[in-house]
């Protein structure tokens, strides 16, 4: 998604596009998979204007307007990446915590299973599948 687009939805949705919302949808894009607090370090680096409430609100906004999603990478907070990203779910090794995105193509045999047997259309983007990573076997 282009800027021009995402500032669109902002605004298309009733939000103010505020320098702050920009500082943090940079920052998650800018980091690929990152943590709240790993989102506030870098936005601070620009701006020590910005605190942990806002961006935790604003990360809400920003996925209920689905321009990033969040997963839980561990037992910490969950981790957000931007949409513009690939559409992927995560392995995350528990030695190591090396964690891979992966294609959800790679599950076309289950999510066939689970609408055909169950009726039931899964969201992979929250999907993360804990183990062991080749290295650590």
């Amino acid at each position: 998604m282009s800027e021009t687009d995402w500032k669109a939805k902002l605004r298309g949705s009733g939000y103010r596009l505020t320098p702050q919302r920009e500082l943090i949808l940079a920052a998650v894009e800018r980091l690929g998979h990152a943590t709240p607090d790993e989102v506030l370090a870098e936005v601070r680096k620009q701006s020590s204007a910005v605190n942990q409430s806002t961006v935790y609100r604003t990360l809400e906004v920003l996925e209920e307007l689905g321009l990033v999603r969040h997963a839980h990478l561990s037992d910490r907070a969950p981790t957000y990446h931007s949409v513009t990203d690939h559409e992927h779910f995560h392995l995350v090794c528990r030695n190591c915590q090396k964690v891979v995105s992966v294609d959800p193509d790679v599950l076309k045999p289950l999510l066939q299973t689970l609408d055909t047997d169950h009726g039931f259309t899964a969201d992979v983007g929250h999907l993360t599948v804990f183990g062991l990573c080749e290295e650590c076997r």
